[in-house]
């Protein structure tokens, strides 16, 4: 009839939309572990097309020893839904990205488990960045405190027990040799934070990060990192960054010997490497407006990586699992980075872990 409405289109035209409208991507796997359906967000996460996709194993898209295997047979063994966040994917194809993995059985196909993947979204990443930046906060009012309440008192328990020395006996002595000694140890760590404590705003001007790196690995070679080979990938037309050249070689010289450190005595490599991408926008400390941080520097080992206990809290002070270490280097890290108005993020999982450190350039304050 004239001017009727369009017949709607069958449930299975229905479904197919609806499933490419969604944001995340969906797989569905059947009982053979081959891939028979996909969504729009599916073939952008994997860089392939749904043709080349449909028949094909999950395990060619995702290497065997993925947790994405174990959550697929979990679910269809169980029959009900299993998640795990934080999952790292990684191929040949595509470089390394985190998601949420969902698994849940279709109750209508047997031995069929729908995969739902939703990458860690920007927003996530901005919520990780600021818990950092309190991190960074924290030390700083602690190092104040400590630096006023602990540090003056000290000298004068060192200087009593200097005292005491001249009229005591040879075991008396011992005793107020301890005191010295520890007085001094403790004054010593103070000395560390005191860096924290600073809070005027840093001299920027343009660095080249490609001399700073190349001095980072020269002072790492010739110490923790004699032994590991350094694999380089850099950007040549990368811009100066706008920063502060003995701040930024401090920062890298503790993230490598991070790396270094876990990335064994032996046999490990460690990745240095600089491109150039579309970064966020924030606002730059003492600058009073926004600036892109389109520099990203990346740190990157082999090692086992960072357990799941300390990833929350790795910016915070005093978090290790080193013998002797006082945490201090990574807290440092995120208020350099901080204060040069950057952002930091990591990657960790079984196969290493990569920082990456995302700087504005100095063309933004027309430095060069």
């Amino acid at each position: 009839m004239p001017g009727s409405p369009p017949a709607p289109p069958p449930p299975e035209d229905i479904s197919g939309s609806v499933l490419n409208a969604l944001p995340d991507a969906v797989v569905v796997v059947n009982g053979a572990g081959r891939i028979v359906q996909v969504n729009t967000a599916a073939e952008q996460f994997f860089a392939l097309g749904r043709t080349a996709l449909g028949g094909r194993a999950l395990s060619a898209v995702v290497p065997a020893d993925s947790p994405m295997h174990t959550l697929v047979a979990q679910a269809r063994r169980s029959g009900q839904t299993v998640r795990q966040d934080e999952v790292v994917l990684e191929s040949p194809r595509m470089p390394s990205r985190r998601a949420s993995v969902h698994a849940a059985p279709v109750p209508e196909l047997a031995d069929h488990v729908t995969v739902t993947l939703r990458e860690r979204t920007m927003a996530h990443k901005l919520d990780r960045q600021l818990v950092h930046r309190n991190a960074a906060r924290s030390v700083t009012g602690m190092a104040a405190l400590l630096a006023h309440e602990v540090k003056n008192p000290l000298s004068g328990i060192r200087g009593a027990a200097q005292l005491l020395e001249q009229t005591a006996d040879a075991d008396d002595r011992r005793l107020t040799g301890v005191i010295r000694e520890e007085a001094d140890r403790i004054v010593s760590v103070l000395s560390e934070m005191e860096i924290f404590s600073d809070e005027r705003p840093i001299e920027r001007g343009p660095v080249n990060i490609h001399a700073v790196l190349d001095h980072v690995k020269r002072v790492a070679q010739a110490g923790v990192g004699a032994n590991l080979a350094v694999r380089e990938s850099y950007d040549p037309s990368l811009p100066p960054v706008l920063g502060n050249r003995n701040l930024l070689i401090q920062s890298f010289l503790n993230l490598l010997k991070n790396a270094a450190e876990a990335a064994g005595e032996a046999g490990g490599t460690l990745t240095l490497e600089t491109r150039y991408q579309h970064g966020i926008r924030l606002a730059v400390p003492g600058g009073g407006r926004r600036m892109d941080l389109p520099l990203m520097v990346t740190v990157a080992d082999d090692g086992p990586g960072i357990p799941d206990d300390l990833q929350r809290h790795l910016f915070d002070p005093f978090v290790s699992t080193k013998n002797g270490s006082r945490g201090l280097g990574l807290a440092l890290v995120a208020k350099v980075v901080e204060d040069h108005g950057g952002v930091i993020e990591y990657d960790t999982g079984g196969h290493g872990t990569a920082f990456h450190i995302m700087l504005p350039m100095a063309s933004d304050e027309g430095a060069w």
